[in-house]
């Protein structure tokens, strides 16, 4: 494909629908971005030499240009001194550069209509460009918070988590039991001395083994 046509075909291309129909927007959005990069580089390179080529065809104008002004000062010159041959040649060399200028000044006119017409085409590939690199950074900000989305769910559906969760409700049915035990010999009487440093005991049991329980699930 000619740098023109692709050209063409990116600057009227429509970016949403491409992306739309993209089962990897990421890749397809990659893929284009380079493409459209490619482009203006080729493009712009394009448009060099076209600036270039209307510098020598500019300079070549204004040399036979030159040209013609003298041949008509010859051609002056030889009817003052009475040589109507000579002037009348001098005249005929200044028509055939008048006319090779006048053939020049046309190309010279097709060169700046090509600059002008690149230049409006590198204006809409540059506008495309930075509006895909931005869809690019897009999505790729959506890609990086949804893959830690997902990472964040797995986390909090891994079966370890669930295994943690049940061993924590038999810690509690364990530590409910337990001091319904301990209430149980409560019931109808005062505590003695005695019986309040057993419920210390107890409890700094069940402190002890609330932490292991806790330090396994880690």
């Amino acid at each position: 494909m000619g740098i023109f046509s692709r050209l063409n075909d990116i600057v009227n291309s429509n970016l949403n629908a491409m992306l739309d129909k993209a089962e990897n927007p990421e890749k397809i959005i990659r893929l284009v971005v380079q493409e459209m990069e490619d482009t203006l580089v080729e493009v712009r390179s394009e448009a060099a030499r076209a600036i270039a080529d209307k510098k020598k065809q500019q300079r070549r104008i204004d040399r036979m240009t030159a040209e013609v002004e003298d041949w008509e000062d010859k051609a002056k010159l030889a009817l003052s001194k009475d040589r109507e041959d000579l002037a009348r040649a001098a005249l005929v060399e200044k028509h055939n550069l008048a006319k090779t200028v006048e053939h020049l000044t046309q190309d010279l006119d097709i060169l700046e209509e090509q600059l002008f017409k690149l230049n409006d085409d590198i204006g809409r590939l540059q506008e495309k460009l930075d509006d895909a690199r931005a869809r690019q950074k897009t999505i790729l900000m959506k890609n990086s918070a949804v893959g830690n989305r997902l990472k964040t769910k797995q986390r909090i559906y891994d079966s370890r988590l669930d295994d943690a969760m049940v061993s924590f409700d038999r810690m509690e049915n364990k530590i409910d039991k337990m001091e319904g035990q301990v209430d149980a010999y409560e019931m109808g009487r005062n505590p003695s001395l005695q019986d309040q440093f057993a419920e210390l005991e107890v409890s700094e049991q069940i402190d002890a083994e609330l932490a292991d329980l806790k330090a396994d699930s880690e």
